[in-house]
């Protein structure tokens, strides 16, 4: 059997095609646990590309895991929620037991994926809908929280939510950045802006010794946080 063969129902399971994958678990249920050469399962290939039938069939086979990680450790929870309107696919899976706080190799969970991709609804029912509900205080081998990603892509509603479930303002990554200097290095004034009213320090120093408002990329950038920063009363020194 070569390769293509043997792994013919991850690529059905890749491609949509549900009657093709379903002849194939009839035939030998066990191919549901089978792992190509990346240690995927078809229900990663699946949840990859949001085909729901086929998520559908794959869970409900005999000794379904709901965490099994590829090689990389993602799990198919993890690769749904980096997806487009994966809702429905995300629904399944935490119906049958995903674990939202399951980490990968780098030891991110899916809530530093959606804070990466600024994806509000769904960061939200995993940390107020879910039992047990997603934490926004695990730190992934680079040292980060989901919040010095959000605070990276400018996503002020997600640091405002994070920060609601007790997610550390001020903690520093291997760089030594704090979320602050993420959002201020990125040219994020509002971001930086709403961190300073939620009491982020302006005085820690990252592993290179500068200070967060040091990282602006332009002048119009300090001036705008230095002006948004007076405005609500927060005494800055830039």
């Amino acid at each position: 059997m070569d390769g293509e063969d043997k792994f013919a129902i991850h690529a059905a399971a890749r491609d949509g095609k549900v009657t093709v994958v379903e002849s194939l678990l009839n035939a030998n249920p066990k191919l549901a646990k089978l792992k190509d050469d990346d240690g995927r399962v078809p229900l990663h290939w699946a949840a990859s590309f949001n085909h729901y039938e086929i998520v559908s069939l794959l869970i409900n086979q005999k000794g379904f895991d709901p965490d099994v990680q590829d090689d990389m450790g993602w799990t198919p929870l993890m690769i749904s929620a980096s997806c487009k309107d994966s809702d429905k696919v995300v629904d399944l899976l935490l119906a049958r037991g995903a674990d939202v706080n399951q980490t990968n190799n780098n030891g991110q969970t899916v809530l530093h994926f959606l804070a990466s991709k600024s994806n509000l609804d769904l960061a939200r029912k995993l940390l107020e809908e879910t039992k047990p509900p997603a934490s926004a205080r695990v730190r992934d081998k680079r040292g980060q929280y989901p919040i010095h990603r959000a605070a990276a892509v400018g996503s002020v509603p997600m640091i405002n939510l994070l920060l609601k479930h007790r997610s550390p303002l001020n903690a520093t990554d291997n760089a030594g950045y704090t979320p602050l200097h993420h959002a201020v290095a990125e040219g994020h004034g509002d971001t930086a802006v709403a961190l300073l009213k939620a009491g982020a320090e302006t005085d820690k120093r990252d592993v290179d010794g500068f200070l967060p408002l040091e990282l602006a990329p332009g002048i119009d950038v300090r001036k705008y946080i230095a002006r948004k920063a007076e405005e609500e009363g927060i005494d800055i020194t830039i």
